[in-house]
């Protein structure tokens, strides 16, 4: 699918957009209540790459859990990773429990200003709040420094979070790939950091997003866009804010079923992830 104008980000399938990830790499994911690319998650517990670096920015959910079920994480970045009012995340448990992934464990600011920081294009960025917290004993990348202002005043330097790919879900763009993501800037901020950008979307309109004085404060201009794909409902079971709500009775299913290692890939085969791919 190429039916953009040129220059824009390409129109392209599912498959074809998580194509564009490979083995090792870093993948930035919003947290549950702003855009999850569910459809794309399900296609890469399908046939994804393995070895993921997960960051999620800050906290993730189902998303997480499935592709660590899945097999295709190797380390997660998060604050937290949990079903919410549907209990703990069983995959992400029990991996950690068994030492089947390494953990980067991390606060909600922290993360938040290491990708203000890629955004910003400089190596790493200040942050007060950490210092005296059980982090700082197993976090060695996170550096305690004297405060160039005031000598003696310490303050945690963190590197820069600058992922591979950041993928999200939206619900529209326009035909020269601005993505319309409202009030949740933070998405903005993830394309910014990110070294490539995927979205899926429930629609693509023919219109001019940064024409429309409207629109154009809720849009991330198609500069920082790689690929789109169009998927209809693409976050569910997960919510899309305006558009339509969670899937409760699927959510609630879901936590039961993946407590069992069985059932939870029963649940992945019943949404299209074949058992031998998970």
């Amino acid at each position: 699918m190429t039916d953009c104008p040129p220059n824009s980000p390409p129109l392209v399938d599912l498959d074809d957009l998580i194509a564009r990830l490979a083995p090792g790499m870093t993948l930035a994911v919003p947290p549950d209540y702003s855009g999850v690319a569910m459809a794309a998650t399900f296609a890469i517990a399908r046939a994804g790459p393995g070895g993921l670096h997960l960051v999620a920015c800050p906290t993730s959910g189902i998303q997480a859990d499935v592709l660590i079920g899945a097999g295709r994480v190797a380390v997660i970045e998060a604050a937290a990773v949990t079903l919410g009012e549907f209990g703990a995340a069983p995959r992400f448990t029990e991996a950690v429990s068994q030492g089947r992934i390494a953990i980067l464990d991390a606060t909600c600011p922290a993360i938040h200003a290491g990708l203000q920081a890629a955004e910003k294009g400089v190596p790493f960025i200040p942050l007060r709040g950490i210092i005296g917290s059980d982090l700082m004993l197993h976090r060695d990348d996170w550096r305690v420094i004297d405060n160039p202002f005031a000598p003696g005043e310490p303050i945690v330097a963190l590197p820069a979070i600058a992922p591979d790919i950041a993928l999200f879900h939206a619900p529209f763009a326009d035909r020269s790939g601005n993505v319309w993501v409202g009030r949740r800037r933070e998405l903005a901020t993830l394309a910014h950091a990110a070294r490539a950008t995927l979205v899926t979307v429930e629609e693509i309109r023919d219109c001019d997003l940064l024409a429309n004085e409207t629109l154009a404060a809720g849009a991330i201009p198609s500069l920082y866009v790689t690929a789109i794909a169009q998927c209809a409902r693409g976050a569910w079971p997960l919510g899309l804010a305006g558009v339509y709500e969670a899937d409760v009775e699927t959510l609630a299913d879901y936590a039961r079923r993946a407590r069992d290692e069985g059932e939870f890939r029963d649940f992945l085969a019943e949404h299209g992830v074949p058992r031998a791919a998970a």
